[in-house]
């Protein structure tokens, strides 16, 4: 298990491992399926899921779900590929869900 070495970490909300820290969010602006979602450039501590392509808000994208490698819960997924060239840019980013993660160390 990785443990991130920043002031503000992202941890699971099911059993506190750490997932990813604040100054790696890309964007706070996205949607989850349980709300709203952060976008990041690197997350640790997860296992990626199948890849699926899935039509999203933003057009069709080929991704897989990102699960916590310690208690196995879904915290959100990864872009795998985007059909649009305008969403490019998330490729090989991470959606964290706000719901399923807490925030740890110094806020």
């Amino acid at each position: 298990r990785s443990y991130v070495a920043q002031p503000r970490v992202y941890s699971c909300s099911s059993c506190r491992a750490h997932l990813t820290h604040h100054d790696d969010i890309y964007s706070k602006n996205f949607q989850g399926r349980h709300g709203r979602a952060y976008l990041f450039n690197n997350v640790v501590n997860v296992l990626l899921g199948s890849k699926e392509q899935r039509l999203l808000i933003t057009g069709l994208h080929t991704v897989a779900d990102i699960l916590c490698t310690n208690c196995r819960s879904v915290v959100g997924w990864k872009y795998e590929y985007a059909f649009e060239p305008s969403q490019k840019y998330k490729e090989g980013k991470f959606i964290v869900e706000k719901a399923k993660i807490l925030k740890d160390g110094k806020w």
